[in-house]
């Protein structure tokens, strides 16, 4: 949870349109209302704080079927803003059309691609149903009750249904109901208050064992690994970039003394964020 001493609404930009799952996203993160500013791309999602047109930036780095997002790894490495803070969203697929389309009569469904890809059940079951790729979910759903077209519809979020006033065909439409997506907060400077999670970027020394070196000194203090997600550095061929994320609940102590360790472990280090993590912010709610 962000706080901050203003009665003014913080903007939250974000990628899509509204009734996107990002925008659901902030308003689970976020208790007071927030000022959503949707951006069409992850380019300009990532631009909106440094331009100020948002306070913060809300940006999905992985999802539990589709994996990690390397676009915004990327631009994560590229940026001077910070991680202060995540959400952890549960993604359910729904059937959305006009008033009075049914599953029977639909010819035609868009959404965006992952969507389209974790509902393949759906498809197999309905296969004179085609599937349209698009830009994202809450677009395809504002395009398809624009049109009125009974015979297209859309998959998005019920949250998207109630933005745009589509009606629910079906609910759940996902192959696997293990379906979540991690968020991370990204705004200017240090957050304001530590946490019992790191995330790092690191390159590593070009020798023998260099992984092992660089995450030995977590191993020994008992801090845990998270999530270690490898990217190569654009020019610089057969050179890598490793993103890691850190627990150190239960071993708070033991955190700046690895830490010493891993900078003469590496060739360069650098901290994107220390954070409450989704589980334990939910816990302090």
């Amino acid at each position: 949870m962000v706080k901050e001493a203003s009665d003014k609404a913080l903007r939250i930009a974000f990628q899509g349109e509204s009734g996107a799952f990002s925008e659901e996203a902030i308003s689970k993160l976020f208790a007071e209302k927030a000022t959503t500013v949707p951006c069409p791309n992850f380019d300009d999602l990532f631009a909106a704080v440094p331009t100020d047109r948002a306070d913060y930036a809300l940006v999905p780095l992985e999802n539990t079927l589709a994996g990690h997002i390397p676009a915004c790894y990327e631009l994560l490495y590229k940026s001077e803003l910070t991680i202060h803070g995540e959400v952890v969203l549960p993604i359910h697929h729904c059937l959305i059309g006009c008033r009075g389309a049914t599953v029977e009569g639909l010819r035609a469904v868009q959404s965006h691609p992952v969507a389209l890809e974790q509902c393949e059940n759906f498809f197999r079951q309905h296969p004179q149903i085609e599937r349209t790729a698009a830009a994202d979910t809450a677009g395809s759903t504002r395009e398809v009750l624009e049109r009125g077209d009974a015979s297209v519809a859309a998959i998005a979020s019920e949250y998207a249904a109630r933005v745009y006033g589509g009606a629910i065909l079906l609910r759940n439409l996902e192959d696997y109901p293990e379906n979540f997506t991690r968020f991370a907060l990204l705004g200017r400077g240090k957050p304001a208050g530590g946490g019992d999670k790191w995330s790092l970027v690191v390159k590593l020394q070009h020798r023998p064992g260099g992984l092992c070196a660089a995450l030995e000194p977590f191993a020994r203090h008992h801090i845990n690994l998270l999530n270690i997600v490898c990217r190569p550095i654009k020019g610089q061929p057969w050179e890598y970039q490793f993103f890691i994320d850190l627990s150190t609940s239960g071993a708070e102590g033991n955190m700046s003394i690895a830490m010493k360790e891993l900078e003469g472990a590496v060739e360069e280090l650098r901290v994107l964020g220390t954070y409450a993590s989704a589980r334990s912010a939910a816990e302090q709610q």
